[in-house]
C-alpha cells in the first residue's frame, strides 16, 4: 500500500494483470455506510457542501466521514449523531469494529485509527436535536 497522489495502491498478491488503486472517497463511502448500519446512530454529520449535494437529490454516503492518509497509515474520522439513551462507548466501539471489518472485507486494507466524534444527540422527535457546534 502506497500513498501516491491521494490514491491507495494495492500491491499485495500482485497477479501480473495490472494495479488496483482505491480513492479515499471510496473508503469514506464504505465507512459511512458501515457506521450508519449500527443501531444507536441517528445520523451522520457532514459539512455544508455535503448538505447542499443531498438537497439536490444525491445521497452522500461518505457524509460525516473524513479519511486521512498519513505516514502511519489510514486514519478515519467519523462524525455522528447518537440516539438519546444509548451507551455511547458501546455504540462507538461497534462503529469502529464495523468500519474496520467492512474495509478489511472490501479492500483488504488495515485501518490505523477510527476516531468517533459524537456531535449531537437525537431525542424522540426529529425536531428535538441537540448538536454541538463543531467544524470538521
Amino acid at each position: 500500500m502506497k500513498d501516491t497522489n491521494n490514491v491507495l495502491e494495492m500491491n499485495q498478491d500482485y497477479n501480473g494483470l495490472g494495479k488496483v488503486e482505491i480513492a479515499p472517497e471510496v473508503i469514506e463511502v464504505i465507512a459511512g455506510i458501515a457506521a450508519s448500519e449500527i443501531e444507536g446512530v441517528a445520523s451522520m454529520r457532514g459539512n455544508f457542501a455535503a448538505g447542499v449535494v443531498e438537497r439536490l437529490g444525491k445521497k452522500n454516503h461518505g457524509k460525516g466521514v473524513k479519511v486521512e492518509l498519513t505516514e502511519e497509515g489510514i486514519v478515519i474520522e467519523v462524525y455522528c449523531v447518537m440516539i438519546f439513551g444509548v451507551s455511547i462507548p458501546t455504540v462507538a466501539q461497534k462503529i469502529q469494529d464495523n468500519i474496520r471489518q467492512a474495509l478489511l472485507n472490501m479492500t483488504a486494507l488495515e485501518v490505523n485509527e477510527v476516531n468517533i466524534h459524537v456531535v449531537g444527540i437525537q431525542f424522540e422527535s426529529k425536531t428535538q436535536e441537540v448538536e454541538v457546534d463543531q467544524e470538521m
